[in-house]
């Protein structure tokens, strides 16, 4: 371990509602699962929250110390309209809508995924495990369980839940509401019955499917998970996370396969860990509507992308965040007061890291560990960061050393962006930049001139065409924010 970081880490886990210390399976190694999208369709904000938390959790292994090995899904087949086992397949409900492949759509929505990953910075995982690639092995898995766990019905192979132990402890007491959302199939033995492979109907042909011993069809959602976590990480491994969303019905099947496959009644992972909701009053938060908060509608707004990451950091995973455009807003400008402070270090070390070894810093260093070892507080991480920023008496390299580490774990990108960067051009703007500094080169002549009439007509001009002018500062202006 990491003797920078020597303070035992510590979790939730959604499986036991308790704080747990991070034990490895394997010593000095952490392997993690993390339920990715479903690529139907681009990917809301609130659904790239799970991946800045999963990518700290990530980060923070990595700064305790721990070779990470991180597996990521893309669901291509399988999820159907509704996260309860319902409905049409996503894939091939988008596919028609569209008037394109299935394949096509997952690719587009794919590559558009990855951007926003990029966008975020997110760091890449061990593997992409793309759904499409498992399929043989899923019904490889699929028959590994069927004689003892599954029945066969007209519509596909189902699971049985009553055998296997303790059915939906990760959700909690299974709650009236909870089965109203489980697909209601004529002789399913239970409610809570899901399907692990859905035949094709008879009559009709499906763009993704595949032969296997129940007919053609294609794998249900949860046998993805299972297969592909056990595939990579083995039988039993660390952690798996996913937003609060999968604790309810996806992520109990995916342990109801894993007890079946490996004859056990461990749920696969030791820990299993989930992020909170992203709350929008608005009402944009779901895909359904239509008319949903991608990433780039914060970019078309000129917000950057990192601004979002900054907010998500800003609240603990497990807490509820409330997104609004005000809140973006300050976080964006948090972020520049940070890159700033940060160019200004740089700038005073001469881009040069010291060794650590002021008592200050060794200080702040372990209060910045303490914080991440408590269930990944970045809340409390992040003022200790902007305090770095601001010590006096010591050495410029030293901080930039520790400043490193830190973005390291919280990945603002800090030491390579730059505040010209965060001037992101809205959608709807007027003016160019080389229009804006032509004003602003005429308005510091008339100034220069004392005719002052002039520059207050210019910089009033620039005001209603969104440019916030800022006298003084070396970027002289920006956009401003219309929120």
């Amino acid at each position: 371990m990491n003797d920078t970081a020597a303070q035992p880490l510590k979790l939730f886990n959604s499986l036991t509602r308790q704080m747990e210390e991070f034990a490895p399976v394997h010593p000095g190694e952490a392997r993690v699962y993390t339920c990715g999208p479903t690529v139907y369709n681009f990917q809301h904000i609130g659904n790239m929250r799970a991946y800045i938390f999963a990518d700290l959790l990530g980060r923070t292994l990595s700064w305790k110390g721990y070779k990470l090995t991180h597996i990521i899904n893309i669901t291509d087949v399988g999820h159907l309209t509704s996260d309860a086992d319902a409905g049409d397949d996503k894939m091939e409900k988008a596919a028609a809508q569209a008037g394109k492949s299935a394949w096509d759509i997952a690719k587009y929505y794919t590559d558009a995924y990855w951007l926003d990953i990029d966008r975020l910075n997110i760091r890449q995982p061990a593997k992409w495990a793309i759904a499409t690639d498992h399929v043989e092995e899923m019904i490889a898995f699929a028959k590994s369980i069927a004689d003892k766990h599954c029945y066969e019905l007209e519509s596909g192979l189902y699971f049985d839940v009553s055998t296997v132990p303790d059915y939906g402890r990760l959700a909690g007491t299974q709650s009236d509401d909870i089965e109203g959302r489980i697909e209601a199939v004529e002789g399913k033995r239970h409610p809570q019955d899901f399907a692990i492979w859905r035949k094709t109907p008879a009559g009709e042909t499906r763009q993704m499917e595949w032969d296997s011993p129940w007919g053609k069809g294609a794998p249900g959602w949860h046998l993805e998970c299972s297969q592909m976590s056990i595939k990579y990480l083995g039988e039993r491994f660390d952690i798996h996370t996913g937003g609060i969303d999968h604790r309810e019905i996806h992520h109990p099947n995916e342990i109801a396969q894993n007890q079946a496959h490996n004859c056990s009644e461990h749920s696969g992972a030791n820990i299993w860990m989930h992020n909170n909701f992203l709350i929008d009053r608005a009402g944009k938060m779901s895909k359904s509507s239509g008319d949903f908060l991608r990433l780039q509608v914060l970019i078309d707004k000129g917000i950057h992308p990192l601004a979002y990451r900054l907010m998500c950091l800003q609240a603990h995973y497990r807490s509820e965040l409330e997104f609004t455009w005000d809140n973006l807003a300050a976080a964006l400008t948090r972020l520049k007061r940070i890159v700033m402070g940060v160019e200004r270090l740089s700038a005073k070390a001469d881009g040069k890291t010291e060794s650590i070894s002021h008592p200050a810093l060794l200080q702040l260093r372990e209060k910045f560990d303490a914080a991440l070892s408590d269930d990944l507080n970045s809340s409390k991480g992040l003022p200790l960061l902007e305090e770095l920023l601001g010590l006096k008496k010591v050495t410029a390299g030293q901080r930039l050393t520790l400043l490193s580490e830190m973005d390291a774990v919280l990945g603002l990108n800090l030491m390579a962006l730059q505040r010209s960067d965060l001037r992101v051009r809205p959608n709807d703007a007027k003016m160019n930049d080389s229009e804006i500094e032509e004003k602003l080169d005429q308005r510091q002549q008339a100034k220069s001139e004392k005719d002052f009439a002039t520059a207050d007509a210019i910089r009033d001009e620039l005001i209603a065409q969104g440019v916030e002018l800022m006298d003084g500062d070396p970027l002289r202006w920006d956009w401003k924010i219309d929120v």
